[in-house]
């Protein structure tokens, strides 16, 4: 039976789609290798329903089912490639240069850069030791952009974050001086051991671009992106995030332990000096900018775009929350759908670009019933990641139409 795929692939990318004459050219490179590819799908899940839509997506997009972005690139030599093109090579380019300081991270190192390329900010919560620190360092320095570290404590005042306004002498003058969060890319280091006031001094600059102080507002510098830190494990002087807070950062990720190979290979690496000193600047900023531009240009189709908002939709009315997710992880996980496939050299949104992504979105912005947690029995503690896992069981995914 011929299935006329809804959400179109990348032909497995062991094939690069041949074009018609007005289709712009997908560079071989884009063809990700076997090993590769096995290697992703794995560690993110590709399921058979992606597997099976590959071929005839394939199809489709060359017989103009699928509509397709009409903007290119002109490289050098007179080769044009696709705008997607262009940003899938310049995405892994930058996660291959942050893999020389982290070790068996990928995903984790994907996550970060699809929150970049969608214009969010993530949060990592994880144990001290296991690697977060490096990965915002090792993305500024990939990126060659500016770097800021704010190692947050109970005595930090918003004022120590956004600036503040000091006397100049010489000119009978107030002069503003710029806090740490005017920069590119801004680690907040153990963001839970501030104060809540001082925690609530990123809500206007992570959402809104800009800081105001004593009533003006300053535009923040583009690319603005926030990497937080956060330790689970240890809750003695710290102040949980609120969930206005935690509703900021598009997604929340944990690391993890490494592999006793993937450790000794870290051993290795450190034996001669730190991994983060040959990590060098292999993505512009203007490129950035360009980059979350073709984001926004990836296809979703609207049968995707009504699984999402269902998927999104039941978290508000389950049993075992009081808290569901806003629109605003709707619009997250919309944005790291269309970032996720432009990481691939698709223009377009499978329904396992959403599935896969919905644990790092949703979770984080779920509040789980007291009288749950209580009734999960002894050594079992239910979290919203059971509820999410089961959602994307239980609503079904489009096929085909």
């Amino acid at each position: 039976m011929n299935i006329r795929a809804t959400f179109p692939t990348n032909a497995q990318a062991t094939e690069v789609m041949q074009p018609s004459e007005s289709a712009l050219y997908h560079p071989p490179r884009l063809a990700q290798p076997p090993a590769v590819r096995a290697a992703r799908s794995e560690a993110w899940g590709l399921g058979p329903t992606s597997q099976r839509l590959i071929e005839d997506g394939s199809r489709a997009a060359r017989r103009g089912i699928i509509p397709r972005p009409e903007r290119g690139l002109n490289l050098p030599g007179g080769e044009r490639v696709s705008a997607i093109g262009w940003t899938s090579e310049r995405a892994h380019v930058l996660v291959a240069e942050i893999e020389k300081a982290i070790v068996g991270k990928r995903q984790s190192v994907e996550l970060v850069v699809i929150g970049l390329l969608c214009n969010g900010h993530v949060l990592i919560e994880d144990i001290p030791g296991v690697g977060k620190t490096t990965l915002a360092k090792a993305l500024a320095a990939a990126l060659g952009a500016k770097y800021r570290r704010v190692q947050f404590t109970p005595d930090l005042l918003p004022a120590d974050i956004t600036g503040t306004s000091i006397f100049n002498q010489q000119t009978a003058q107030f002069a503003f001086r710029e806090g740490p969060v005017f920069t590119n890319v801004l680690l907040a280091d153990e963001i839970n051991r501030a104060t809540p006031k001082t925690q609530s001094s990123l809500l206007e600059c992570m959402e809104e671009f800009q800081v105001t102080v004593e009533g003006v507002a300053r535009k923040m510098e583009q690319p603005f992106f926030v990497i937080a830190t956060e330790n689970p494990i240890e809750y003695r002087g710290t102040y949980p995030l609120p969930e206005a807070q935690l509703d900021r950062f598009l997604m929340r990720i944990k690391m993890g332990y490494p592999s006793p190979q993937e450790e000794v290979t870290v051993l290795d690496r450190h034996a001669k000096g730190h991994p983060l000193a040959v990590v060098q600047p292999v993505v512009t900023r203007d490129e950035v900018l360009q980059m979350q531009a073709q984001v926004r240009d990836v296809h979703l189709d609207q049968s995707l775009k009504n699984y999402l908002v269902e998927l999104v939709t039941a978290t508000r009315q389950h049993a075992r929350l009081s808290l569901g997710a806003s629109p605003r992880a709707s619009l997250g996980l919309m944005r790291m759908a269309q970032a996720r496939a432009a990481l691939d050299g698709r223009d377009f949104v499978l329904p396992d670009d959403v599935k896969a992504l919905a644990p790092a979105v949703l979770c984080h912005r779920l509040v789980l019933k007291p009288s749950v947690v209580a009734g999960a029995g002894p050594g079992r503690m239910l979290e919203a990641s059971d509820v999410v896992a089961e959602l994307l069981k239980q609503i079904p995914v489009p096929v085909s139409r």
